[in-house]
């Protein structure tokens, strides 16, 4: 099979996104993976949070080996496993009530402050969601739980989320109280440090490929945004390396997924705070695309078309990419209630803009001024282009 270029993208996944959004399906989809990713890839171990690697879970815990004395599977696609080891991270089947509010903030006090006899114990859910529950309705049930944990034991030292969930950390050199999930729950628990760490620094490494010559998955990776505003506890002293988008279609799908997690899970950690960065490229030097989020003003994007024509002709081509309008030499698109459709909206127009301004491939991008209200360092290993 041909592989799909960009401008294909473009005539498939923007009119298709926007049809969808113009429709208010308010769907809560999974984001199509890009083409080149292997057949096992979209299969996700909740198993060990922070690894993806079914082969590194099986190396780890030989039972996990077909023909192994204790049962593993308890559903299609999932792992469970002997209570005690760090394989036993399964949020369902274990805990099958939440917690409430208040007793999340007790529980979280008691991690927080005497970690011992927990490290490594699998997570207690604290939120858990009915199925058919809508974005918004996930962001407005962890709120509450949220905020009642803040209150308990302050602020936590790195804010974040993968492409499923919040990943939450309150964490120093010994130990880190995490607070992570996905689109079914949210659970509290805690790690030492080093351990989860150099798990989640595999995870980055890989990214859910079976060998070095695949794409990585961005789905996989333990968080695809990160923010430090040098709360309290300890900044980690590296930042896990990373890697790069294959193509094109691979920084779309992992723009995508960062706009997902933007909408449903910055409001709750920080407010009414935005986030943005600019996209450049080697290609068109000199042009910044803009991308940001906020509550307030929801998905956005921008482009500095001020040396372009000024003319219907021009306005026509625009507006068939998916722009919606010009200001002052900028043409913008605007999503101010975004669902997932919207970001897949977002990413694809994205995506045609470059390239048809020249830029062929990932390792041309760069994401420049990436701020989160201008407090604190914003990281975004989950685009797939260097920053």
């Amino acid at each position: 099979m041909a592989a799909r270029r960009p401008d294909d993208i473009r005539v498939v996944n923007v009119q298709e996104a926007v049809t969808e959004v113009q429709s208010g399906s308010g769907q809560d989809t999974v984001p199509a993976r890009p083409p080149q990713l292997a057949p096992g890839a979209g299969r996700r171990i909740k198993a060990v949070p922070g690894v993806a690697d079914l082969a590194l879970v099986r190396r780890r815990y030989p039972e996990a080996r077909d023909g192994g004395n204790r049962p593993w599977s308890t559903r299609p696609g999932e792992l469970s496993a002997p209570a005690g080891t760090m394989a036993d991270m399964e949020y369902r089947g274990i805990h099958p009530t939440a917690l409430t509010p208040a007793d999340a903030a007790e529980f979280a006090r008691m991690l927080h402050d005497a970690p011992g006899p927990h490290l490594g114990r699998a997570p207690v859910p604290v939120v858990v969601h009915d199925p058919g529950t809508t974005p918004a309705g996930r962001r407005a049930a962890l709120q509450v739980v949220y905020d009642a944990i803040v209150a308990r034991i302050g602020e936590p030292t790195l804010y974040g989320g993968s492409a499923d969930g919040p990943s939450v950390r309150w964490r120093d050199s010994s130990r880190t109280l995490l607070l992570a999930g996905d689109r079914q729950q949210v659970g509290l628990s805690v790690h030492d440090t080093r351990t989860l760490e150099a798990e989640e620094q595999r995870a980055f490494e890989w990214g859910g490929a079976w060998s070095g010559g695949q794409p990585y998955d961005q789905a996989f990776l333990p968080y695809v945004w990160q923010l430090d505003r040098s709360g309290p506890g300890e900044r980690p002293t590296a930042r896990p390396g990373g890697r790069l988008a294959a193509d094109l279609a691979q920084f779309q799908y992992g723009l995508e997924l960062l706009l997902r997690a933007w909408s449903e899970q910055l409001s709750v950690q920080v407010g009414t705070d935005w986030a943005s960065f600019c996209v450049t490229s080697a290609a068109d030097r000199g042009r910044q695309l803009l991308v940001s989020y906020s509550l307030e003003d929801g998905l956005h994007a921008s482009i500095d078309d001020r040396d372009g024509e000024n003319n219907e002709d021009r306005a026509r081509m625009m507006l068939a990419r998916g722009w919606q309008s010009r200001d002052r030499g900028w043409w913008q698109t605007d999503f101010l209630d975004p669902g997932h459709e919207c970001a897949a909206a977002l990413a694809a127009l994205v995506v045609t803009e470059l390239y048809a301004r020249g830029t062929r491939g990932p390792e041309e991008l760069r994401a420049r001024d990436v701020s989160c209200k201008d407090r604190g360092e914003l990281w975004l290993p989950g685009l797939g282009i260097r920053h």
